[in-house]
């Protein structure tokens, strides 16, 4: 016969052991969503690959990671001085802005920037090339009014965050559009082009746009200016990219040896070719077929804002139907598509145990829920964002392994900057995503910086150092 305290210590209440059973049941659901160690190491490997095919001349167009030249080669110094303006073009929203780079009383270099946030209505979004032109242009316009500048010709940095092939540092073609943009007569063309045509016909101001870079590479640049070890630019947010400088004897499309040149990755495409289906879950499918471009940017669809939100929701709806939430029943808002935004996941995660913001969150969704409820959908959000992190870390430890392996170096020591609101807003998506990087770069001595202003900072940097060179080159 069992001892008095054994009975009392396997005696529960009623009601405990079925939550009990309820929460293994939604670990085991949710147990897919973690990677092994081994499982990482074989995403980076084939990052590796991919990026590789991407940079060899006879492998690039059926690569998935495409290793964009971008025509970056020099780095701010310090000794480029001016007014610069930059545009940054990326989303639903873009800035003007006013970079004023100098030198401070002890001679060390500053950068001061003033700036104008516009929105991009529909219609210029979905319209035509010369609509959408025009209107960046008529925005341009404004700013230089507001801040009494029109008289001068300023040189413009151009932050343009999508597929761009560059045949010099101030001429790229857009390859497709993407995060909803589908201005007709775009594609195909150089946009830089396109912006001039749109100021030329405005005739109000003058403008010499003598650069244009990716997202990526302006984060990389502007982090530069904090440390001289930045030589990868990251974004995770809306969407996520990679850049670093590469060798350039391995970038096959650009002619030349010597030094190196920024390479934009575009890794959000990796998996295109099917580099990742054992790793992509039922969920994952679904966000893939439900999207406006099915079966493309597969990486950036387990990872990035854009697509976090819209996961969760599709987790909480199969434990809803498997009656492990909300008793088997879910609001008309939860089960709409998009309900769910990644802001919300943060807000969850960002629960500091006492459940308000989870319940707050879920309240707003039309769910009524339990604290049993709660702590599972805490659970599901954690499992969705780590897996997130963990992905993305796998990718930057491939990036910064090959920059290792390129330079014949016992011991790496590297920067990266990054941006993006995933990256700067999720409570516990950086740590995560710190840890993971370093497990698996262990030769590697790596140093993180986020980036602040750095699209628009870095592309009037990047100006900045163009229009060093070019007169450099007039001078001799």
């Amino acid at each position: 016969m069992p001892c008095v305290r054994c009975v009392q210590m396997v005696k529960m209440p009623c009601s405990y052991r079925p939550a009990v059973d309820k929460i293994l049941m939604v670990k085991q659901i949710l147990s897919e969503f973690r990677l092994k160690k081994e499982e990482l190491k074989e995403v980076m490997k084939r990052m590796q690959r991919e990026m590789d095919r991407g940079l060899r001349l006879e492998t690039h167009e059926e690569a998935s990671v495409k290793m964009l030249p971008t025509y970056v080669c020099s780095t701010p110094e310090g000794s480029e001085v001016g007014d610069f303006l930059a545009l940054d073009l990326g989303g639903t929203n873009f800035r003007v802005m006013l970079v004023k780079v100098g030198e401070d009383e002890e001679r060390s270099w500053k950068v001061e920037t003033k700036n104008q946030m516009y929105s991009i209505p529909e219609d210029a979004m979905t319209g035509t090339a010369q609509m959408l032109f025009d209107y960046i242009a008529e925005c341009m316009s404004n700013f230089l009014d507001r801040h009494h500048i029109k008289h001068k010709k300023l040189p413009l940095g151009f932050t343009f965050s999508f597929p761009v092939r560059h045949e010099d540092i101030d001429k790229g073609i857009l390859l497709n559009w993407t995060k909803g943009f589908k201005a007709s007569g775009a594609e195909g063309n150089n946009v830089v082009g396109l912006l001039r045509d749109a100021i030329k016909r405005r005739g109000d101001f003058e403008m010499d746009v003598v650069a244009m870079v990716n997202d990526t590479v302006a984060t990389m640049i502007s982090c530069y200016y904090e440390d001289r070890s930045c030589e990868v630019g990251m974004i995770v947010g809306t969407g996520c990219n990679a850049c670093y400088m590469e060798e350039m004897r391995t970038v096959e499309l650009v002619e030349g040896e010597q030094g190196r040149m920024c390479v934009n990755t575009e890794w959000g495409a990796f998996g295109n070719n099917g580099e990742l289906e054992e790793f992509r879950l039922e969920y994952d499918r679904v966000v893939d077929e439900t999207s406006i471009n099915p079966g493309q940017q597969l990486y950036e669809k387990l990872i990035s804002g854009k697509y976090m939100g819209e996961l969760v929701r599709l987790v909480l709806m199969k434990l809803v139907n498997e009656d492990l939430l909300f008793n088997g029943e879910a609001s008309e808002l939860l089960k709409t598509g998009g309900s769910l935004e990644t802001r919300y996941v943060s807000q969850m995660e960002s629960d500091t145990g006492d459940r308000k913001q989870i319940y707050n969150v879920l309240s707003s969704l039309g769910v009524l829920p339990s604290e049993l409820d709660c702590d599972i959908v805490r659970l599901v959000c954690e499992s969705v964002s780590t897996r997130s992190a963990h992905m993305c870390a796998a990718g930057l430890a491939g990036v910064i392994n090959l920059m290792r392996e390129r330079r014949s170096e016992e011991a790496l020591k590297i920067t990266v900057g990054i941006d993006g609101s995933v990256y700067k807003l999720h409570p516990c998506f950086r740590d995560r995503f710190h840890k993971i990087v370093r497990d698996l770069t262990p030769h590697c001595e790596i140093t993180f910086i986020q980036s602040e202003e750095g699209s628009g900072r870095g592309a009037a940097l990047i100006s900045a150092v163009a229009c060093k060179m070019a007169a450099s080159i007039l001078t001799h």
